[in-house]
């Protein structure tokens, strides 16, 4: 069959297509037969509990024997097994958004983990139809993706999104352990129980990397099969709770997971890339109030979107209109189909999208290289039968044809950002890096791996040798997105920030401008001294990225506006969750807004919440409360908390000259020049030579400042800030 454009996303299938579908495909209604819908009791309360990345298949409730999983098997005893659920979407946030709105990708407008944001007041959302219906609604999630400014926390009560950053750490792998998710719902949980609630609680196990904890770790082969184990436990914690609190029986219980993962089946390890049935196919089990219906199936397809509708069913609530989905319990609907999408190639490699019709048995995945499957009969996708079975094939094309939108690059989700976007050049470029017909994703999965061992590089610190791998990589493949932004970084952690401009410009263009590309560019230029490209470039990024809110309160403060100082990182403290940085940059303004008892308050608040977290995202914090106590007259406490700077973020060259100048003025010459020597030897760059001259002049010390710049200009005699110093 020879493939057509690639589809728009979008809506629907007509009946009269999908039942001759079925006729063609000899599909049966196999749902058990339903009976009236149970409907809840007023108040009756709804857990809703989402394991992330968990395969149906690796599930003993679904027929496989290699682990045990009692919390579960337990759920699915007294619960309603749906046999063949699929997700629309194969990332933890754009599937998220479908199940909290009922809506397909293309009309929650979030087509990937980073650079879209939901704007839940335009579209149907759950916990706000419930929160209007009188439920206490409080969502706990385990990964950064779904933190609250994606736009998830709209109409919950509290949303619980304290998951730790690290360094180095990429955006998938920033998770807390699904027991300290636990804890934070079950405290709220306590709270809340004598009225309607609805808990939202988020698993990141088993979702990479696999590093199960003991006893799991010890008792199965496969890690991911380990952090399923662990995933199961802390589902019986919370079963175990609602027990004792005796809300178990009484409440509606939702157990499903956003996608699979692909474990190498089809030559993917993980979810991005490819839509077959390992990725798309996942848990559903639903547990009525009383335990009505314990222990049959359905076998009728069901998906995500279907959640919605089925539990404001279940509740007796009106379904708002504009829902994908349909409800479950009453008549399952056979004839219709099943819509998927993967565009993280896309946005990401400059590759193709890909889309998935699943009708009567049948699976069609579209892209440059179509495939069909027999789902009933080769759950493994192991035999296509896209050249043998033409009729289907063409039949599902056609209902895919049907699901109409455009792909809206990252970034451009609004009229102002893409004002600004167009204003610098970027919009028009989206994906725009390849020549010819986008690539099959299929046939790039080496490329994946060849990313990973670039990302691996640069995580063990080693930039110069992650930006050589990087490289290599780009002459094959020059428009990866996300290796010219690898590229940008690893010059930027290896001191070459104007060469990193370049890289990162391109994966700006390919990207059509996304706001985490955006916030990178913004930094760089902040470093080499572009102030009004930096603020530019952070502007565009502002509305969903959380560090570019508080770049723009930094280059604020730096120009002397205060008053725009103030209305950024007043944003950016409301957006921090956990990162430290905005208390920081809010000190800073107090300082200079003549305020240091303020500045000092807030450097002990970001010490107190950060505790044992990473230093690097909370850069400043010492020094800024150095600056302060200089300022309250408190010299030898300013003196240890310079100093702390310095040991702890060695490369942090404004600790060094405020700890010298200090010195300087509480008369001790000694110490002032041993600060600025491990400053130069610590930091052997031209800038850290330039700013221990400038120090110098500062200190009335015109003979050692002359004396420093001569063995600066003999070392780097065409550095640019050198000549800038004058005689």
């Amino acid at each position: 069959m020879r493939p057509a454009p690639a589809p728009r996303v979008g809506r629907g299938a007509p009946l009269a297509l999908v039942g001759a579908l079925l006729a063609a495909c000899g599909a049966r209604d196999e749902a058990t037969a339903p009976g009236p819908v149970p409907t809840a009791p007023a108040g009756t309360p709804v857990v809703l509990v989402s394991i992330d990345t968990l395969r149906s298949d690796r599930l003993p409730a679904y027929g496989y024997a290699a682990i045990e999983t009692p919390a579960i098997d337990a759920l699915r005893a007294d619960g309603i097994l749906f046999e063949r659920a699929y997700t629309h979407v194969t990332l933890t946030l754009p599937s998220h958004a479908t199940i909290l709105t009922g809506r397909l990708p293309a009309d929650t407008g979030v087509r990937d983990n980073l650079g879209y944001r939901l704007e839940a007041s335009s579209v149907p959302y759950l916990p706000r139809v419930l929160s209007e219906a009188g439920y206490a609604t409080g969502a706990f999630v385990s990964a950064y993706v779904l933190r609250a400014t994606t736009g998830l926390s709209a109409g919950f009560d509290v949303y619980d999104d304290r998951v730790e950053l690290a360094p180095g750490v990429v955006l998938g792998e920033l998770q807390r352990g699904g027991p300290q998710t636990l804890d934070a719902a079950l405290e709220w949980l306590q709270g809340v129980r004598d009225r309607p609630f609805f808990l939202f609680l988020h698993l990141y196990e088993p979702h990479t990397p696999y590093t199960p904890p003991e006893p799991w770790a010890s008792r199965y082969a496969s890690d991911y099969d380990g952090e399923v184990a662990a995933a199961d436990a802390v589902v019986g914690g919370l079963l175990d709770a609602l027990r004792r609190l005796g809300l178990y029986e009484e409440s509606l219980v939702v157990l499903l997971s956003d996608h699979g993962e692909g474990l190498g089946d089809h030559g993917e390890q993980e979810h991005e890339l490819l839509l077959h049935r390992e990725v798309l196919q996942v848990p559903l089990i639903v547990k009525l109030p009383g335990n009505r219906r314990a222990g049959s199936a359905v076998e009728t397809p069901a998906q995500l979107t279907d959640v919605f509708p089925t539990l404001l069913e279940i509740l007796g609530l009106d379904a708002p209109s504009g829902l994908a989905g349909t409800a479950l319990l009453a008549s399952p609907d056979p004839e219709r189909v099943i819509y998927s999408e993967n565009v993280y190639g896309r946005l990401h490699f400059g590759w193709s999208e890909l889309t998935s019709a699943i009708a009567g048995g049948r699976h069609l995945i579209y892209g440059p290289n179509p495939e069909l499957y027999d789902l009933l009969a080769d759950p493994a996708e192991r035999r296509d039968l896209v050249d043998e079975d033409r009729r289907t094939a063409q039949m599902l094309r056609d209902a895919l044809q049907r699901f109409e939108s455009e792909l809206e690059p990252p970034g451009a989700v609004d009229a102002e950002a893409r004002a600004k976007l167009e204003a610098l050049g970027y919009i028009g470029t989206f994906a725009a890096g390849s020549d010819g017909p986008p690539a099959d994703p299929k046939s790039k999965l080496h490329v994946i791996d060849a990313l990973g061992d670039a990302r691996a590089l640069r995580q063990q610190g080693r930039p110069a040798e992650a930006a050589a791998r990087y490289r290599e990589l780009l002459a094959e493949e020059p428009g990866l997105m996300d290796g010219w932004m690898g590229l940008g970084k690893c010059l930027q952690e290896a001191g070459r920030p104007q060469e990193a401009i370049e890289p990162l410009q391109k994966a700006m263009a390919l990207s059509g401008g996304a706001p985490q590309v955006a916030t990178a560019l913004a930094e760089v230029y902040a470093s080499v001294g572009e102030l009004d490209e930096a603020r530019a470039h952070a502007e565009i990024a502002a509305g969903t990225d959380d560090a570019a809110v508080d770049m723009l309160a930094q280059l604020a403060i730096h120009r002397g506006d205060l008053e725009e100082a103030e209305k950024w990182v007043l944003q950016a403290v409301e957006r921090r969750g956990t990162r430290g940085g905005p208390l920081i940059t809010l000190a800073e303004l107090r300082l200079r807004q003549g305020r240091p008892e303020e500045a000092l308050d807030l450097t002990d608040q970001a010490a107190r919440e950060q505790g044992d977290l990473s230093y690097d995202f909370v850069r400043g914090l010492h020094f800024t409360r150095g600056k302060a106590l200089t300022e309250l007259e408190r010299p030898e406490e300013a003196v240890q908390a310079f100093e702390r700077e310095v040991v702890l973020a060695p490369d942090y060259l404004p600790a060094y000259t405020h700890l010298a100048f200090l010195h300087a003025l509480l008369g001790d010459g000694p110490a002032a020049g041993d600060a600025l020597r491990r400053l130069v030897e610590t930091n052997p760059t031209p800038k850290a030579y330039a700013a221990a001259v400038r120090t110098l002049r500062q200190m009335n010390d015109p003979q050692s400042a002359a004396e420093v710049l001569q063995r600066a200009r003999q070392r780097w005699p065409d550095a640019p800030e050198l000549r800038e110093l004058g005689g």
